[in-house]
């Protein structure tokens, strides 16, 4: 009967261990999410490092973030390609490339639809437009984790560009190879490059091209003053680089965790406003400080600019009916915030 009973207890014992065994990696299990950014110390950066903080607060070890800036992980095509397969759980990218996996995306590229980066928040942030953001890119296997609204869109060149004339014969890298972004520019002369911001550098040292198109942080925290000196400033025009996440690996977290994700991520958008404004009046100031040039076309040549490449954008973006219908609610959008 002794020997009966021990027999039971250890049989006991053992259930319950290994019942235990079973319900710990629920708790405990370990995710890992790594963050790509093409840059560094951007607005981008301190949003990682804003969301790596709340997030591994909250979540009790149960999930790390890894963050990879300045292209670590890859030039922008792999890192498209790797957060649609989930090889890559979240990844930054000038607008542009991400227009590879769909083209709804073409929108937020439109010149003249934001003012400067804090109307174009404004807009992004409407319910029924953060609403419409969300469905981007359903299909293909990625959702927007933040919009990403980064920078007046700039213009550095060897020569300098300081009227509509300039563009003419210029052969420029452009922040993507999609028709929004190289035909309102061959409207204007120029010759579209479409270049990874990991290879613009080499090309500008070697001048294989004659200008790139990107924001004012990167081009000075790659210190690109030591190659050119004049950039300019491309009128109501906007470089947005949305931060996008593997939907399979979100629902993968379950609830809990997604939602802590989610939450966080929300919060530190905050960084796109105020301290995103503060950091681009720096960077233009360690440009000049270097030596460089910022150009503001007049405003007789800023509406020339526009008078060239609004019409084009409208044609472009009005070939497929669902980019369309995106692109007149984001322009009712921009007119309500500009009241």
């Amino acid at each position: 009967m002794h020997a009966i009973n021990a027999r039971f207890a250890g049989a006991l014992i053992a259930i319950t261990a290994a019942s235990v065994l079973a319900a710990t990696p629920a708790r405990a299990q370990q995710f890992t999410m790594k963050l790509s950014l093409p840059t560094i110390n951007d607005v981008v950066h301190e949003y990682y490092k804003a969301l790596k903080a709340g997030v591994e607060a909250r979540a009790g070890g149960r999930i790390k973030l890894e963050i990879y800036p300045a292209n670590q992980l890859g030039q922008l095509p792999a890192v498209v390609e790797g957060v649609a397969l989930g090889t890559i759980e979240a990844g930054s990218s000038a607008n542009g490339f991400w227009v590879s996996l769909e083209p709804r995306f073409q929108v937020l590229d439109a010149p003249g639809l934001f003012d400067d980066i804090l109307h174009g928040n404004k807009v992004v942030n409407d319910p029924a437009i953060r609403s419409r953001l969300a469905t981007f890119g359903m299909d293909k296997g990625v959702e927007i984790l933040a919009p990403g609204v980064y920078s007046p869109m700039m213009l550095l060149t060897h020569k300098g560009v300081r009227t509509a004339a300039d563009f003419q014969g210029q052969k420029v890298r452009t922040q993507g190879g999609a028709p929004i972004q190289v035909e309102p520019f061959k409207k204007l002369g120029v010759l579209p490059v479409s270049l990874p911001l990991g290879e613009a550098l080499p090309a500008m040292q070697n001048r294989t091209i004659d200008g790139m198109i990107a924001g004012v942080a990167p081009f000075t925290a790659f210190k690109y003053y030591d190659i050119a000196k004049p950039m300019t400033y491309l009128p109501s025009t906007t470089l947005v680089a949305p931060i996008l996440v593997n939907r399979q690996f979100m629902k993968s977290l379950g609830p809990e965790l997604e939602a802590i994700v989610r939450e966080e991520g929300r919060k530190a958008e905050v960084l796109f406003t105020d301290w995103n404004v503060a950091d681009i009046k720096r960077a233009e100031e360690v440009w000049r400080k270097n030596g460089g040039e910022l150009i503001t076309l007049p405003p007789a040549e800023a509406k020339r600019y526009l008078d060239v490449v609004a019409p084009v954008a409208t044609s472009v973006l009005s070939v497929n009916p669902k980019v369309k219908d995106d692109y007149e609610a984001l322009l009712a959008a921009a007119q309500k915030y500009r009241q």
